[in-house]
C-alpha cells in the first residue's frame, strides 16, 4: 500500500486556480465519501485552505490513483484537468510522509512558522475521521504529523519572531513598554493592517482600542469588533496624551500628525512615552517628531527591517526543523514497512505452532501411562522450543523492513513454504 498526496499550493498555483479547486468545509462530508469510491482509495482525506488544496489518500496503484485523483478534481468542480494539471504535484511513499509532516510544522507555508495550518489539518483530519474515511494508516500518520509539529515549535525557535509588519509592530512595542497590560491603542485609519496589529495587540492584553476613520461608521465598525471606541476624525487630536501607541495607515497626501501635536499630548501625560507606528505610504506623521524626547517612531521601512532580520532568523530554526522532520520520516518509514511482514510473522508463528502440537498430538497417542502434569510439561517443551526457534527469523522480518533488495519477507515464507501449504 502506499501513501498519497496528490494537490496544488500557492508555490504552484494562482490564487485563481486555487480558488476553483476548493473545497468548503460543508461540502467535505460527501465529497469524501464521493472521493473514496469514485477514486477506489482505502483510506482519503482532503485538506483545503486559501493557499493550499490536497487530496491525502492510501492507495496500491500508483499510476492509477494519481489519474483517479486528477480526474475526480476534474469531474467535482466542472474543470478541465489541462487547465490545472501544470499545476499539480504528486507525492507518494517517503515523499508524501515529507511533505504532510512539513506541511503539518508549517515548513511549506507561505510564512514559515505560522500557526494556523495546524489547526486546519487537524480540522480537515476530524471531518475526515467522522465519515471513517481514514484508517489504520492515514490515522497514524495524522498522527505523528501533529507530534512533529509540536517538536517542531517546542525545539525549535521557527515561531517566535514577528514576520509581519503588524506583528512587528507589536513586537517593537512590547521592547519599549515591556508588558501591554492596561496600554491604550489608538488605531488612525481602518483598513486591513489597522485591523491585523489592532488584533496582535488585543493578544498582548491591551486594555482599550480607540478608533478613528474619515469614515466613521467604518470607524465604528471596526471599534465594536475590539469592544473599542469610535472617535469623529475631526477631533482624534484632542485624545493622542490619552494613549500609549499609535498606530496609523490612511491614504492621506499629507502629514495627519505633526511634532507640535505630541508636544501638547507629552506636556498632559507629563512625559510619559508614547509609540507611534506609521505604516502608510505616503506617511501620516512627520518624521521630525522623532526629535522629541519620549517619542518613539517607526515607519514601515523600520518595521520591514525587523521582518527581515526575523525572516532571517525563522529560516535559520527551519532548517533544525527539516532535521526533525527528516528523523520522523524514517521512523514512520518503519512503522509503515513492519505492517507488510506482520503478516508473514503471524503466518510463521502459526504454521511452526501448528506443526509442533501436531507432532506432539502423534507422541503423546503413544503413551498411554502420562498424567496430566507430564503431558502439561511436555506441551511446555514442545511451545518452548518453537518459539525458540521462532525468534531468529522474526528478528530476521523486524530488523530488515527497509532492505528492498533481499525481500525479507518473501525469503521467508520461501524457506518455510508459507503459500505452498499444500504440497
Amino acid at each position: 500500500m502506499h501513501i498519497v498526496i496528490l494537490g496544488l499550493n500557492h508555490q504552484t498555483a494562482p490564487v485563481a486556480t486555487r480558488e476553483r479547486l476548493a473545497f468548503t468545509a460543508e461540502e467535505l462530508p460527501e465529497v469524501l465519501t464521493r472521493l473514496k469510491n469514485g477514486a477506489g482509495l482505502d483510506e482519503v482525506m482532503i485538506l483545503s485552505t486559501c493557499n493550499r488544496v490536497e487530496l491525502y489518500g492510501i492507495c496500491s496503484d500508483l499510476d492509477s490513483c494519481r489519474y483517479r485523483l486528477i480526474e475526480f478534481l476534474a469531474d467535482y468542480h466542472q474543470i478541465g484537468a489541462d487547465d490545472f494539471a501544470d499545476n499539480l504535484y504528486f507525492y507518494s511513499d517517503s515523499e508524501a510522509i515529507r511533505h504532510g509532516f512539513r506541511v503539518a510544522s508549517s515548513l511549506d507555508s507561505m510564512v514559515v512558522g505560522e500557526p494556523q495550518i495546524l489547526g486546519q489539518l487537524k480540522d480537515a483530519f476530524a471531518i475526515a475521521s467522522d465519515k471513517s474515511a481514514t484508517g489504520l494508516i492515514l490515522n497514524r500518520f495524522l498522527h505523528r504529523a501533529f507530534f512533529i509539529a509540536k517538536e517542531v515549535r517546542t525545539q525549535t525557535k521557527i515561531a517566535n519572531c514577528a514576520v509581519s509588519v503588524s506583528f512587528a509592530a507589536v513586537e517593537l512595542a512590547k521592547k519599549i513598554f515591556g508588558d501591554l497590560n492596561d496600554m491604550k491603542v489608538m488605531l488612525i485609519g481602518a483598513g486591513e493592517m489597522c485591523e491585523l496589529a489592532a488584533r496582535h495587540f488585543i493578544n498582548q492584553g491591551i486594555a482599550q482600542v480607540l478608533v478613528t476613520n474619515r469614515t466613521l461608521s467604518r470607524a465604528q465598525q471596526l471599534a465594536d469588533e475590539f469592544s473599542g471606541i469610535a472617535l469623529p476624525f475631526e477631533i482624534f487630536h484632542s485624545h493622542l496624551d490619552q494613549v500609549d501607541i499609535i498606530l496609523s495607515s490612511t491614504g492621506a497626501p499629507d502629514y495627519l500628525i505633526h511634532p507640535q501635536d505630541l508636544i501638547k499630548a507629552l506636556k498632559k501625560r507629563r512625559n510619559r512615552p508614547i509609540f507611534l507606528i506609521d505604516i502608510a505610504v505616503p506617511r501620516d506623521i512627520n518624521p521630525k517628531i522623532n526629535e522629541l524626547d519620549n517619542i518613539y517612531l517607526y515607519d514601515v521601512d523600520d518595521l520591514q527591517d525587523v521582518v527581515t532580520e526575523n525572516l532571517g532568523q525563522r529560516h535559520q530554526e527551519a532548517k533544525r526543523a527539516e532535521e526533525l522532520v527528516l528523523r520522523e520520516v524514517k521512523k514512520f518509514e518503519q512503522w509503515l514497512a513492519s505492517l507488510a511482514v506482520t503478516p508473514t510473522i503471524k503466518q510463521l508463528r502459526e504454521e511452526v505452532l501448528k506443526i509442533s502440537r501436531q507432532e506432539l498430538q502423534k507422541t503423546l497417542a503413544g503413551f498411554n501411562d502420562l498424567n496430566d502434569k507430564e503431558k502439561h510439561r511436555l506441551e511446555a517443551m514442545v511451545n518452548a522450543i518453537a518459539n525458540k526457534f521462532l525468534h531468529h527469523p522474526i528478528n530476521y522480518l523486524k530488523s530488515n523492513t527497509n532492505d528492498s533488495e533481499t525481500r525479507p519477507a518473501t525469503t521467508i515464507r520461501e524457506i518455510f513454504k508459507l503459500d505452498k501449504n499444500d504440497s
